[in-house]
């Protein structure tokens, strides 16, 4: 597959791909680093003296492959890139299926399959909000039935991009895949060059969805994701943004809950927004993003450092959130500094254009006192706005078709200095919940939030679709929240006297599939929910947090969806590397769904005996891997129950 994929571009107006009259191979090399293949192929376009080379890392023991492409002007006059599509794959006449994920505010991973259009339509995916996952995630999967084939791809960018299928006239079908060229282009003068959009391309001949997904975490797990000590712990996490919003957190507030945090036995509490600003009690945080240099001393009248060392003290860790390239429409910001500020068309588009160096050092100093400043530990970022086609001013470094490319890369190269200026420091990225999840971010950014809304059926909705390319452990996402502000699903309340242990572990457990952590009033808790609540923190730092960190993720039942449609049932198995061990989670959902159901079990060895034990009514059987694969396990469930399993491989087993 890998010697087959190309590139198209389109240059001055002309199209241009390997094997095209005038785009001459002009060599190529071949590297190996650990268990990458890197292939660079060079290409030279005869009429503009444009020299692309063609960048392939092949990862050992998959049949990942990541390509890129960058663009040099060699020539003695400006070129205009007008389209750059990463990759080119020409694949066999198929009766194929398309599968894919629409998103939108609390609607992320709503997983869609259809056949290609008819009449040799071409079938596209793409943004143009400006952010990866405003409404539709970047990743497409392609099913040939017939054969058990199944070709994914994914872009790794944070901007506009697109996807395509095109039928040719020899009834193949042609994939491309990069930057979006909707109201794009780049003038490139001599000695300028460009680096493309990386793109993903994975294949699997067994016809099971999860063989794509364990590559995408394998590589990224091994190759992409950032990694530091305490990331890696997966700590778990209090954020008081639901249950107070701006409206209602303050310094008293913020402090016992860290009093409460710490008897619970959390690891981090993270002050979201809120806290910045002019000093006024009903100063709305979305106006002001930007003024980072403010605090709101009505709320906290002894400043943030006092809830970092309030934090510390107690043995846990303190987070903060930042929305870094934000402009609110009140900041003092956009008044003292109107060149950082992104526009389109003369008109403010909502953001700090980090396609302007100036505004690049702004942003890095910002971050880097907030840092050491208030000695954080975890930085969230958000990003609460649509861009669309981003800036197009001239006055910043970029040109009027490049001002989102730019941003972007420029983003990429902040969250770099950032980490190599603070390695201890957690990177979660966030944008209004899950609107900007990509395997670009990924790259810089050490946990990805999924989504603002939690209810259990939109959580495992979220998981199911996120880990499609995704590992678990760069999966964030709350339990079940005690929520301020009205929405019509988000109902949890800690105090109903209607409650029962065994929702409240299948609300919790939902959470504990990924990165785990909380928003509700932890000294308002009921003291049986209290301790429930710790319980589930031992279980997971001692039994689940191992398996999340390392363990392939198998979704053992379709998707389950929210508002009462898809599966009513769902289950994940996480199979550790070497086997020997399983975590399974099952839930059933509301519903109409039948109270017995049976999971099969993947990834065994046939031959080998394994011990299954429920950590909630302990040892149930010991089966054969051929037994639990093929009978499987039968479970009972009542609606909105849950259970974990623990299958360890027996010593005499083989």
């Amino acid at each position: 597959m890998t010697n087959e994929i190309g590139f198209m571009l389109r240059i001055d107006g002309s199209h241009r791909a390997p094997g095209m009259v005038g785009m001459a191979e002009a060599g190529s090399r071949t590297t190996k680093e650990g268990g990458r293949v890197i292939d660079v192929a060079s290409f030279v376009d005869s009429g503009t003296g444009v020299r692309v080379l063609r960048h392939q890392i092949r990862y050992e023991g998959t049949n990942l492959v990541e390509q890129w492409v960058t663009i040099a002007n060699e020539g003695a006059g400006t070129v205009r890139i007008e389209a750059v599509d990463s990759i080119a794959l020409k694949l066999p006449a198929r009766d194929y299926e398309t599968m894919h994920f629409t998103s939108g505010w609390g609607l992320e991973f709503e997983s869609v399959f259809a056949p290609l259009p008819p009449h040799r339509q071409p079938f596209r995916l793409e943004t143009r909000k400006g952010r990866s996952s405003g409404d539709v995630h970047p990743w497409l999967a392609l099913f040939d039935r017939a054969s058990g084939t199944i070709v994914s791809a994914s872009v790794m960018w944070s901007g506009n991009w697109a996807l395509e299928l095109a039928p040719q006239d020899d009834g193949s079908l042609l994939l491309t895949g990069g930057l979006n060229a909707w109201e794009f282009w780049k003038d490139l003068a001599p000695g300028q060059s460009m680096e493309s959009p990386h793109v993903v391309v994975v294949r699997t001949d067994s016809g099971d969805l999860n063989d794509i997904s364990v590559q995408y975490a394998r590589v990224g797990r091994e190759y992409w994701y950032p990694k530091n000590e305490f990331s890696v712990s997966l700590p778990v996490e209090w954020n008081h943004w639901w249950s107070y919003e701006d409206k209602r957190i303050n310094e008293e507030t913020f402090l016992r809950n860290v009093e409460a945090a710490q008897r619970l036995g959390f690891d981090i509490c993270t002050l979201d927004a809120g806290w910045f600003g002019p000093t006024e009690a009903d100063a709305h945080w979305y106006d002001y993003r930007g003024d980072w240099d403010l605090v709101n001393t009505i709320r906290f009248p002894h400043g943030l450092r006092v809830l970092s060392d309030a934090c510390h003290a107690r043995g846990m860790k303190f987070g903060l959130w930042c929305e870094i390239e934000a402009l609110g429409q009140r900041a003092a910001l956009a008044r003292n500094h109107p060149e950082f500020a992104a526009t389109r068309d003369g008109e403010p588009i909502g953001y700090v254009c980090l396609g302007n160096p100036a505004a690049q050092e702004w942003a890095f100093e910002t971050l880097d006192r907030l840092i050491t400043e208030y000695n954080c530990d975890w930085i969230k970022l958000d990003y609460n706005l649509d861009p669309g086609a981003g800036c197009n001013r001239t006055d910043h470094g970029h040109g009027a078709g490049d001002g989102l490319f730019e941003h972007i890369s420029a983003y990429y190269r902040l969250l770099e200095r950032v980490r190599a200026k603070h390695p201890h420091v957690i990177l979660e990225s966030c944008s209004s919940g899950g609107l900007r999840i990509d395997l670009g971010l990924m790259k810089h950014t050490h946990t990805t939030f999924l989504s603002d809304p939690d209810w259990p059926e939109h959580d495992l909705q979220l998981f199911w679709g996120a880990t499609t390319m995704l590992a678990p452990n760069v999966c964030l996402h709350w339990g079940y929240c005690d929520w301020l502000g009205e929405h019509r699903y988000q109902k949890f309340d800690p105090r109903d006297p209607s409650l029962t242990r065994e929702r409240l572990d299948y609300y919790t457990r939902i959470s504990m599939l990924g990165g785990f952590g909380f928003s509700q009033k932890l000294p308002d808790l009921p003291a049986w929910v209290a301790e429930r609540f710790a319980h589930h923190i031992r279980v997971y730092r001692e039994t689940v947090a191992p398996f999340v960190r390392e363990a392939d993720v198998y979704r053992l039942t379709d998707q389950p969806k929210r508002f009462a449609r898809g599966e009513r049932w769902a289950a994940f198995q996480y199979a550790k590397p070497d086997g020997r061990e399983h975590l399974l989670f099952v839930f059933r959902l509301h519903g109409r769904s039948r109270k017995l159901r049976t999971i099969h079990l993947t990834a065994l060895d046939p031959a080998a005996r394994y011990g299954v034990s429920s950590l909630d009514n302990g040892k149930l059987m010991t089966r054969t891997g051929a037994e639990l694969m093929e009978d499987g396990i039968v479970f009972e469930l009542n609606e909105e129950e849950s259970d974990l399993v623990w299958i360890r491989k027996e010593e005499n087993g083989a």
